[in-house]
């Protein structure tokens, strides 16, 4: 008996020294110590010894039974510790590397351009109003004396959901919508995105944002529209901006303007920048048409007014010196992080 225990040991010991992981521990526990193992067996066979062997086998049998226990103890703490040690190799961090910065993100280009030109408007009294840009082409052309076959609609091409329903081609049906809906005084400004079949070019896109503005009172005069022209230009475009309007036709407006700036890059002397005529075109102008005012439930007789449209691309082309409109709107973070 105690030669066979001695194999049993022997065995165990060999098995014990090729086993790497957990699960191979659990089978020798299960193999030697389990309900049906070789030590559990012995124990069964005991039966069949004499009084004076009986002790002396058990004796050896739990001896056998506190070696194995507490070999397989201390290897599962070995192996324990190699896998931790693994881990801490595999994950450890060097505290002397600096440590990554996450940069924080900005407002688009646009949206500066817009959020600065809505806080001088506010600044100057105005309020915003909003408005669907899915519009009735009755507030988009009719209400704005572009009744169906104007000309002036060809240079307004849009996108039609139905016959009577498009992508708005301006925020002048936003002013429409508040003329019917409030009495003057009004002073609003209506910024957003607009539509227009264009084609995509430097200068061009056939979506794009503008900011219109609106006053409607007693006494408001075209000296009104300057005195506000010249304010905005002075914030966006330098102290030292000058403007002039020209003469134009708009069908909502009467007289209508077309307003320049003095050239931001040679201040008026001429450049490649203005082709040489020290002026910049960057937005329309006039009073507003009689025939609107009445339209909308207001007395021209009593009260006057004039608008404007502004560009938000263009404007920013301008502030930022780019010279092509897509590099707004392709994503390149390289070409965005600039601003």
């Amino acid at each position: 008996m105690k030669n066979k225990l001695e194999a049993i040991q022997k065995e165990f010991s060999e098995r014990l020294s090729t086993a790497v992981s957990p699960d191979k521990l659990e089978e020798l526990k299960v193999a030697y110590l389990g309900k049906k193992g070789e030590l559990t067996s012995i124990l069964k066979g005991m039966g069949q010894l004499s009084p004076e062997e009986r002790p002396i086998v058990g004796q050896m049998v739990n001896a056998v039974r506190a070696e194995m226990e507490k070999s397989l103890s201390e290897k599962a703490e070995m192996l324990k510790s190699e896998e931790m040690a693994k881990k801490l190799e595999a994950e450890k961090v060097d505290v002397t590397m600096p440590g990554k910065t996450k940069k924080a993100g900005s407002l688009h280009p646009i949206n500066q351009i817009s959020d600065e030109m809505k806080d001088l408007f506010i600044g100057m009294g105005y309020e915003i109003a909003d408005g669907p840009e899915i519009e009735f082409d009755y507030y988009n052309f009719e209400a704005l004396n572009l009744p169906e076959g104007h000309p002036a609609r060809d240079t307004q091409d849009t996108f039609y959901i139905t016959e009577k329903m498009l992508l708005r081609t301006q925020t002048s049906s936003v002013q429409i919508h508040v003329m019917e809906n409030k009495k003057p005084p009004i002073k609003i400004i209506c910024p957003g995105k607009v539509y227009r079949a264009d084609n995509v070019d430097a200068t061009h896109s056939p979506i794009f944002h503008q900011i219109e503005g609106l006053v409607v009172d007693k006494g408001v005069t075209m000296g009104d529209l300057k005195g506000t022209l010249e304010v905005y230009a002075k914030h966006m475009f330098g102290p030292e901006t000058k403007i002039r309007l020209r003469p134009h036709h708009f069908p909502f407006t009467e007289p209508s303007a077309e307003v320049d700036v003095s050239c931001w890059t040679c201040g008026g002397k001429g450049c490649r920048m203005c082709k040489g005529e020290g002026w910049i075109e960057v937005l329309g102008c006039g009073m507003v048409h009689p025939d609107v005012l009445r339209r909308c439930g207001i007395d021209p007789e009593v009260y006057s007014g004039f608008a404007f449209g502004i560009g938000v691309e263009r404007t920013a082309m301008a502030r930022f010196g780019v010279t092509d409109m897509r590099q707004f709107f392709e994503g390149d973070t390289r070409f965005l992080s600039q601003f």
